[in-house]
Formats: structure tokens, C-alpha cells, sequence
């Protein structure tokens, strides 16, 4: 899966010129959490809700009308942004987007291409991302297998377990207990058959049955 792909295509931006009072309004009207900062196509910062929640703090506590004006009138994103922002390539991947969020405790990524800014990975496209892979908005029966070691061959006896009792798979993917772990579950989602008969098929085969499931609109009829 390539950034470019999942990424928040043309995201809002502000210059670093921007006032700051102006940035907070924008972030609110659109729902944001950060907002790159750009000057014709090219990256100079990140501004976030936190740093605009800090200067207003910052003003209120001084109960300063002077300060309060400055903030409003003349206080510039430029003046409180983070220069030189972790950022992410529109030709990476997501899954090397995710570690690093999760390595460097960065909830979003200003996304570039020949050193304009042309999108944004936030939890958002993140939480879309899951969607998909998830097939939240399908109609679908699922199991959980594990946690089992993976070996050469493994998916594929899941595999032929599930078609055998004439299921329709629809997906199957691996989740690894912890990093660096053996243990691994695995997510099989299907149609066209009986989750409860296919989930007893492969327990006799010797593959431990964690859930069964069903998606919610399934559910619901």
C-alpha cells in the first residue's frame, strides 16, 4: 500500500505569515488536528491544535489585554510551528508510515513529492486504512485463528480448510502477537457459509478458534 493511495489528498494549508487566531478558526471549521505550513508548494512547518491551545493558555493566564491583542492581531504561525517536521514520501509505504508514528510518537505527516506538500496521513486516513482492510462496510462472517506459529505452508492449510466447507473467502491476513514475536493470529473473513459450522471445521483440524464473528450489518438483518 503506497501513500499516495491513502493519503488526504490536497490538504488545507496556511503560510507562515498566517495569524495564529486565524489557524485555530481554520482547524476548528475543518475539524483538523495539525495543518502544514507551506510557502508555494514547499514545507516550512507543521502548526498544530496543541500549539495554538498553548499561546491562547499562555494569554488567558497572563489576563494580559495587551497580550490578548497580540495574540489575535500579530502573533504569526511561523512564530510557534515546529520547524522541520517529520514528513513522509507520497512513494512510501504505509506500512513504514504506521511504524514510524508509532516509533516516533507522531500522529500525523505532512506527505511530499519533489518537495511540495501533496497530502497528509493523520489518524484519520489511518482509521480509513483499517476500514478497508477490516471490510467494515461488507456483509461478510469471520473467524479468529490463534495464536498459532506461522510456518511455511500454514496459510495455505487455513486456506483449503475454509474453501472446503464451501465458504467464499473474502480475506485472510496475519497479526503478530507483539513485535518480534512468533505468535500469530490469524483473521479470516468469508461468505456463503455458516460461521459457527466453518469455525468447528477448522478446530478439528487442530487450528484453536479464538471468535467468531459477524460484520454488523450482516448482523443487523
Amino acid at each position: 500500500m503506497i501513500v499516495r493511495n491513502w493519503m488526504k489528498r490536497d490538504p488545507v494549508t496556511v503560510t507562515g505569515d498566517t495569524l495564529v487566531s486565524r489557524a485555530e478558526r481554520i482547524m476548528t471549521e475543518h475539524n483538523l488536528r495539525a495543518l502544514p505550513v507551506a510557502d508555494n508548494g514547499r514545507l516550512r512547518g507543521v502548526m498544530t491544535r496543541i500549539h495554538c491551545m498553548r499561546a491562547a493558555e499562555f494569554v488567558s493566564r497572563t489576563d494580559d489585554p495587551h497580550e490578548f491583542a497580540y495574540y489575535v492581531k500579530r502573533l504569526k504561525v511561523k512564530d510557534v510551528m515546529v520547524r522541520n517536521p517529520s514528513v513522509i514520501d507520497a512513494g512510501d509505504t504505509m506500512e513504514k508510515c504506521l511504524r514510524r508514528g508509532q516509533d516516533e510518537n507522531i500522529g500525523q505527516f505532512p506527505v511530499l513529492e519533489d518537495g511540495n506538500v501533496i497530502g497528509l496521513v493523520s489518524a484519520t486516513e489511518v482509521f480509513s486504512l483499517a476500514a478497508h482492510i477490516l471490510g467494515v462496510w461488507e456483509d461478510w462472517s469471520g473467524i479468529t485463528i490463534g495464536p498459532i506459529v506461522v510456518g511455511n505452508g500454514t496459510m495455505a492449510k487455513i486456506i483449503e480448510t475454509i474453501v472446503a466447507t464451501g465458504a467464499r473467502l473474502e480475506s485472510i491476513f496475519a497479526v503478530r502477537s507483539k513485535r518480534g514475536g512468533e505468535e500469530t493470529r490469524v483473521i479470516v473473513r468469508f461468505t456463503g457459509a455458516d460461521a459457527e459450522a466453518v469455525a468447528g471445521t477448522v478446530a478439528e483440524r487442530g487450528y484453536p478458534v479464538l471468535e467468531i464473528c459477524r460484520s454488523t450489518s450482516a448482523a443487523s438483518r
